[in-house]
């Protein structure tokens, strides 16, 4: 029963993802801002990189993750706009298994409050890959603390009921099946 929530925290193993052609590791704001709110949170940082705003770049990082058996969450920031170098949505739907549809809807929502109608120009989009959870997010600081505090926090916390994304992750969802016996 995937739909009820955990009672414990389960840490997840998260990636992070700055897609920019000008910011280095040194000023990469946002990226350094989803590290610190994940490891506020309790999850850990397996792997942080840092590839120019092209799309077979993107797709190279994301699909090495993807396919990294430690890896549960990729978050990227970055490449969402609407400009010629934003390409982040380009890269990354074709590499999703299925569309989290509701959430580029959801954070043009709570963005509105903070940036106005300028929310409207923001491709923030997620989805789901080989047991991975993908979360593509604007590329300034701002954006990264609306998207962690507004939606992901909860949704990447197990204890969060209804539901949450946690037993959805390869990980938590090869546990599941050895708890109940499913596995060997």
């Amino acid at each position: 029963m995937a739909h009820l929530a955990q009672r414990s925290f389960t840490p997840l193993n998260i990636a992070v993802l700055t897609i920019s052609d000008t910011r280095t590791f040194a000023t990469d704001s946002s990226g350094q801002t989803l590290v610190d709110l994940l490891q506020a949170a309790g999850h850990v940082l397996v792997e942080r990189d840092l590839v120019k705003d092209d799309i077979y770049q993107i797709r190279a990082s994301l699909s090495r993750w993807i396919a990294d058996p430690a890896v549960q969450v990729v978050l990227t920031t970055g490449g969402t706009g609407f400009t010629v170098r934003d390409n982040t949505p380009q890269a990354v739907l074709p590499l999703l298994d299925k569309h989290v549809e509701g959430f580029g809807e959801l954070f043009r929502q709570v963005s509105l409050a903070e940036i106005g109608m300028s929310s409207l120009q923001s491709r923030a989009l997620a989805g789901m890959s080989n047991g991975v959870l993908v979360c593509c997010v604007p590329g300034s600081p701002g954006a990264c603390r609306t998207a962690w505090t507004q939606i992901l926090e909860n949704q990447l916390d197990s204890r969060t009921g209804p539901c949450n994304f946690a037993p959805h992750l390869k990980v938590q969802a090869e546990q599941a099946l050895e708890a109940c016996g499913a596995r060997p």
